[in-house]
C-alpha cells in the first residue's frame, strides 16, 4: 500500500509538473501576444496621429487660401463700392452740367428767337 501511494504520488507530482509547466508555457505565449498586441496598439496610434497631423495641416492650409480669397474678395467688393461711388457723383455732376447746358441753350434760343 505505501508503495502504491508512494507510485501515485510520484504520478501526481509527475502530472502537477506537466500542469506547472504547461501553464508556464501558455503564460509565456500570452505575455507574447499581449506585447504584440500592444506594439500594434502603439504602431496604430502613431499612425492615427500621423494622418490626423497631416489633414490638420492641410485644413490649415486650406482655411489660409479661404481666408486669403475672402481678403481678396473683400478688398475687391470695397473697390467696387468706391467705384459705384465715384461714378454716381460723376452722373450727378453731368446732370448738373447737362441741366446748366439746358437752361443755356434754352436762354439762347429765346434770345435767338427775339
Amino acid at each position: 500500500q505505501l508503495h502504491l501511494a508512494i507510485l501515485e504520488k510520484n504520478e501526481l507530482s509527475n502530472s502537477l509538473g506537466m500542469v506547472q509547466k504547461e501553464l508556464q508555457e501558455k503564460e509565456s505565449e500570452m505575455m507574447r501576444e499581449i506585447s504584440e498586441y500592444q506594439d500594434k496598439l502603439h504602431q496604430a496610434e502613431k499612425d492615427h496621429q500621423a494622418v490626423l497631423t497631416e489633414v490638420n495641416q492641410k485644413n490649415k492650409v486650406e482655411i489660409q487660401a479661404c481666408q486669403d480669397k475672402m481678403n481678396s474678395l473683400e478688398h475687391f467688393v470695397s473697390s467696387q463700392k468706391m467705384e459705384i461711388e465715384r461714378l454716381k457723383s460723376n452722373k450727378e455732376e453731368l446732370n448738373n452740367f447737362l441741366k446748366e447746358a439746358n437752361q443755356t441753350l434754352g436762354e439762347l434760343q429765346k434770345t435767338k428767337v427775339r
